[in-house]
Order: C-alpha cells, then sequence, then structure tokens
C-alpha cells in the first residue's frame, strides 16, 4: 500500500503561469503607485502653458521644464517655515513617544511587575473605547490649555497602544538566559533594560520609531483643532492641506495665481510643488528603516 503525502498549495513548485501572474501583478501594483506620483512631478515642474494645454495634471510636459514653483514655494517663507516646525515636532514628538513606549512595554513584559495584567488590560480596553473627540479636545485646550500650543500636536497622540504591544511582544522574546545572567551580576530593571533588551531589539524600535515618526509628519488634524487661526504656526501638512485641498491662497505667492501669463508659476504646480516637498522626508527615511519591518514587526507580532 503507497501512502502519499500532500503538500499545502503554497509549498508547490510554482509553475510558468503562476510566476507570470504574480510578475503581472506586481507589475500592476508598481505602476499604480508610480504613475500618479510621477504625474504629480511632472505637474510641479511644468509651465502654465502646459497645464493649460492638459487640462489639469500634466503627463507629457509639451513646453518644457521650470523651477519656477519651486522658488516662489520657498521664496514665500510662508512653506520653509512649516517645514522646520513639521521636522521639530516629528522629532521631539518621536523621541517622546519612543521613551514612553519602550518603558510601558519593558514593564509590561516583566510578568511578575506590579499590577502588571491590570496595566496590561487596561491599555487594551483604550484601543476599543475612547472619551471622543469633543471630550479630548476641552481637556487638552481647556482643562490644560493647550490651544495654540505646540505640545497640544505632540502630547495627544504620543502613546500608540498597538505599538506598545508589538514592542512588549518582541522584548517578552528577548533570551531568558541573557536577562538572568545580568541578573545574577548585579544589574537592575534599568541595567538589563539598557545593555540587554535594547540591543537585541533594535529592529522592532527602528520600525516603531520610524511609524511613530510617519504619523507625525503625516498628521494635520490636532493643528485644524488646536491652531487654526495661526497660520505662522502650521507645519508643512496643515499647509497642504490649507493650499492644496482647500485651495486657499498662499501668502506671499499670491502673484502665482495671475494666469494673464506675466511668468508667474500656476497654481497648480504650486501645489504640486508643496506636495513633492512633503514626500521627500519620507522617501530619504524609508531605504534606511525598510530592512527593519520584516524582522521587527512582524517577528514582534508573530511570537507575541
Amino acid at each position: 500500500m503507497t501512502i502519499t503525502s500532500s503538500r499545502p498549495v503554497w509549498e508547490e513548485k510554482p509553475t510558468v503561469l503562476g510566476q507570470l501572474t504574480k510578475g503581472l501583478s506586481l507589475a500592476v501594483v508598481l505602476l499604480l503607485i508610480l504613475v500618479p506620483l510621477y504625474c504629480v512631478v511632472i505637474t510641479s515642474f511644468s509651465t502654465q502653458a502646459s497645464i493649460n494645454e492638459a487640462g489639469g495634471i500634466v503627463i507629457v510636459p509639451t513646453h518644457g521644464l521650470t523651477l519656477q514653483a519651486y522658488s516662489e514655494m520657498l521664496g514665500g517663507g510662508v512653506v520653509t517655515r512649516a517645514m522646520i516646525i513639521a521636522l521639530g515636532i516629528t522629532l521631539v514628538g518621536t523621541a517622546i513617544s519612543m521613551v514612553v513606549s519602550v518603558l510601558c512595554a519593558y514593564g509590561l513584559s516583566r510578568q511578575n511587575s506590579f499590577g502588571h495584567r491590570t496595566i496590561l488590560l487596561t491599555f487594551v480596553v483604550t484601543m476599543f473605547f475612547s472619551g471622543g473627540l469633543i471630550p479630548t479636545f476641552i481637556v487638552v485646550a481647556n482643562l490644560f490649555g493647550g490651544y495654540e500650543q505646540y505640545w497640544a500636536l505632540i502630547l495627544p497622540s504620543a502613546v500608540s497602544v498597538f505599538n506598545i504591544l508589538i514592542i512588549r511582544a518582541f522584548y517578552m522574546s528577548t533570551a531568558r538566559d541573557l536577562i538572568d545572567a545580568a541578573r545574577i551580576d548585579g544589574a537592575g530593571d534599568w541595567r538589563i533594560l539598557w545593555s540587554v533588551v535594547l540591543p537585541t531589539s533594535k529592529a522592532v524600535n527602528a520600525v516603531m520609531a520610524l511609524f511613530y515618526g510617519v504619523g507625525y509628519w503625516n498628521s494635520w488634524f490636532n493643528v485644524m483643532l488646536y491652531m487654526p487661526a495661526n497660520d505662522r504656526k502650521w507645519p508643512i501638512q496643515y499647509v497642504l492641506y490649507e493650499y492644496v485641498n482647500q485651495g486657499a491662497f498662499m501668502p506671499g505667492a499670491a502673484a502665482a495665481h495671475d494666469v494673464a501669463g506675466h511668468g508667474q508659476p500656476a497654481p497648480l504646480a504650486l501645489q504640486m510643488a508643496v506636495v513633492v516637498l512633503t514626500l521627500i522626508p519620507i522617501m530619504i527615511v524609508y531605504p534606511f528603516m525598510q530592512k527593519h519591518f520584516a524582522k521587527g514587526a512582524l517577528t514582534g507580532a508573530i511570537k507575541g
């Protein structure tokens, strides 16, 4: 009697048709990502004549390319100031979030820590229930005086329970022998965290720092809540929201709306230039962090 073992489909050797289907699917996804990005970049470099001829977004710049939109955008001072503010909020907010998250995750990863289960359950409950938008606004703006203050853009969203749980799961997978050896040598929890846990969990910490950084960089809703009127304090994403999505005029660039043809950049080109500028920091940082994703986020989630 012959016994045949059947393997799962995903363990079988891929067929030629399967390989072609995968390649075609990846090519379609890549085009869906790159074509809109290409159109945004080309439009930001296009002249008014090219935009008028295309009726909006430019695919082929028939009248050449120009840097006039970028010179106008950076010359007015609004976007430059907003970029500096956004970078400051991102750096400070990411640092605060990582310190709090790492300390919380390490404490919750120690099974014998004080109030471990109660605190963990409380954290999990906050993922599904919150006080709501209006109570949060009242607490931050009125009770704590956060209206028109930069800290109101950082502290209300400084901690993500989901990120803490991922870091906790990774910390729990740290080799127990290393921690026991450190305790035998007389190391306390602070020393163990700094010398044992953090060096062995660089991947997950890098991924979570990127998550927090992207979150702060892309945040605009808190700006609309806590400083909607003071445009001198706006970070770049709210400038993008106001001048691109809402179609408002950019201070210092009002001449750009002269479409009669006096050498001024088109409003659409100026808007696309702001979009491109907001993408540059993430595009610079992401390639250096990409290698940590599979090892950091996925390993922590699976082992937890």
